[in-house]
């Protein structure tokens, strides 16, 4: 039959409260049992003694008392009469009624005083020979008591001792088992067993743990053949990419660190990999940029294979359950590339300068063709040079900014800073585009303030985005509409303007806007598509900001920023 635990702890408990109550239970009936033989004592033979006393008091009281002391005397007779309880008490008693009675009347002279004063005495010894004869009686009752009382409290002591002894164990034991054995399976010690001899829950418990155990362990043989197979592949694998690989922890020690990685880096891998990677950063130039530098994908220039080389970074974080594990840092070789792009730029610099002679050609001929004195031309002829004198211009445009965009890319920017007015930009502007102005009827808004403070710019730059916005915001305004430049102070820098009335910019196509050779499709105007990323990057190199605010058939702001002087 199986016992269960609550059954065997109420079982416990309630064997502790039958002592308490069995000993309290005996102790209360022989505590009263005491008590009622002390207050037959008193009241049988105690008082009887009194009697005796205060009658022997009135026997030797003054003559002039003598009255007094029969009545007080015949009264404690009377009290000693209904308070007989001993053996030979009443004969006694009775005596000195008789004796009373004779001397009544002559109580105080009478010569049988000393009788009754005998007579008394006795009855005092008998009452005195009582009290000791009852309390010895009472003194063996208290000590069977305590010997009663002590041998069943010993004995339950024992058993309670025992129990408490022993009883906690019971539950700790197993309960420790336990700890101990689920802190062996936490150490993927899967072989751990527990065994416990009762049927109660430990030992259901101890069964459920040996089959999780159990379980445990056949998974762990069954996969680990196989998870051992994966990991030695994708070490393979990271130590064969050309690319360099570094695998950091949660808590950025150094997990793997490939070949390539280790070249770059100047170190060998026994030397980084389970180190914590900013201690090794302290030393080490690279690591310490790519721990600290979390932009992606931009381009880094690292001296490698015995030359500058180009990488591009990526930082890829390892997450479990939404919580991030660790990271992979993947450098990517990009210096072929970067060599390619860097030859397509020059070419094209190349070709471009090239072109603008030749093209500065056509136009000096266009105009001579035009000259009377070369001679006169007809209404078709008049056309082609036309033709051929706009074509010139969107020529030499194009190739200027495809000049400009290659000295962007090539990084050499050549900027020339002072101190300019802002409204001398926005003059330079209108005045450019004057005629462009006038020839679509646009009525130009400008609003500048002129205690406007300096910015400290490139003016022939500035000038250039200036020009480039309005032009943009003259050939997307309908005919006759208003188109508001205007420069004020914002944050201690000024914020130049363009506001047109036109069709707006889809909220989709904004972010691309100044992206190189982006075009909004549907539009009829042909261009390169560089105008705004070159703007872009003059003001950028300019210590600004650009940017736009567009809404559909309510028309768009480009502005810009620069700083004050």
């Amino acid at each position: 039959m199986q016992i269960r635990i609550k059954t065997k702890l109420s079982l416990g408990l309630g064997f502790l409260f039958a002592v308490i109550i069995l000993i309290g239970s005996m102790g209360a009936v022989y505590i009263y049992k005491i008590a009622q033989e002390s207050k037959e004592i008193l009241k049988d033979n105690y008082e009887s003694i009194e009697y005796a006393k205060s009658m022997m008091q009135t026997l030797d009281a003054p003559v002039s008392d003598s009255s007094s002391s029969k009545i007080k005397f015949e009264n404690n007779l009377k009290l000693q009469e209904d308070n007989v309880t001993e053996l030979g008490e009443i004969e006694l008693t009775q005596e000195l009624r008789r004796i009373f009675e004779e001397t009544k009347n002559n109580f105080y002279y009478s010569l049988k005083k000393n009788q009754l004063k005998q007579v008394l005495y006795q009855v005092s010894e008998i009452n005195m020979q009582a009290i000791v004869r009852k309390n010895n009686q009472t003194q063996i009752v208290a000590d069977k008591v305590l010997s009663y009382m002590g041998i069943i409290g010993g004995f339950c002591f024992l058993i309670v001792f025992t129990f408490i002894i022993n009883f906690p164990g019971y539950i700790a034991d197993p309960i420790k088992k336990l700890t101990e054995s689920i802190k062996q399976i936490a150490s993927r010690n899967y072989s751990q067993r527990l065994y416990f001899k009762s049927n109660d829950e430990f030992g259901e418990l101890a069964e459920a743990f040996n089959i999780m155990a159990q379980k445990l362990d056949n998974y762990e043989n069954s996969n680990l053949a196989k998870i051992m197979f994966e990991k030695k592949r994708i070490e393979t694998i990271i130590s064969n990419m050309k690319d360099a690989v570094i695998g950091l922890n949660e808590k950025r020690i150094i997990l793997f660190a490939n070949s390539q990685a280790c070249q770059l880096l100047g170190v060998n891998e026994k030397d980084i990999v389970g180190k914590y990677a900013p201690d090794i950063a302290l030393t080490n130039d690279l690591l310490r940029t790519l721990i600290s530098v979390q932009v992606n994908n931009e381009s880094i220039k690292i001296f490698a294979d015995g030359k500058e080389s180009y990488f591009t970074k990526e930082n890829i974080a390892i997450t479990s359950d939404e919580k991030a594990i660790g990271e992979v840092i993947l450098l990517k070789n990009i210096t072929r590339f970067q060599e390619l792009d860097l030859a397509k730029t020059n070419f094209i610099a190349t070709i471009s300068h090239e072109l603008k002679t030749p093209i500065a050609s056509i136009k000096l001929s266009s105009k001579l063709l035009e000259d009377s004195r070369v001679g006169s031309l007809n209404k078709e002829q008049a056309q082609l040079i036309s033709n051929i004198k706009e074509e010139s211009e969107r020529l030499l445009k194009i190739t200027a900014e495809v000049l400009n965009m290659a000295q962007v890319e090539t990084g050499k920017i050549q900027l020339s800073f002072r101190e300019v007015e802002p409204k001398n930009i926005i003059q330079y502007t209108t005045d450019a585009l004057k005629f462009q102005v006038e020839q679509k009827g646009i009525k130009l808004m400008i609003e500048c303030p002129d205690n406007l403070p300096k910015v400290y710019a490139d003016l022939e730059k500035t000038v250039w985005v200036m020009v480039n916005l309005l032009n943009n915001a003259i050939r997307y305004s309908p005919a006759n509409e208003e188109i508001i430049i205007s420069a004020k102070v914002l944050n201690n820098q000024v914020l130049f303007s363009v506001q047109d009335h036109g069709k707006g910019i889809d909220a989709k196509y904004q972010d691309k806007i100044f992206d190189k050779f982006f075009q909004i499709p549907g539009t009829k105007e042909s261009g390169t598509g560089l105008g705004l990323a070159i703007a872009k990057e003059f003001i950028i190199a300019q210590n600004g900001e650009i940017n736009l605010k567009s809404e559909l058939d309510k028309g768009t702001t480009f502005f810009f920023l620069l700083p004050v002087v």
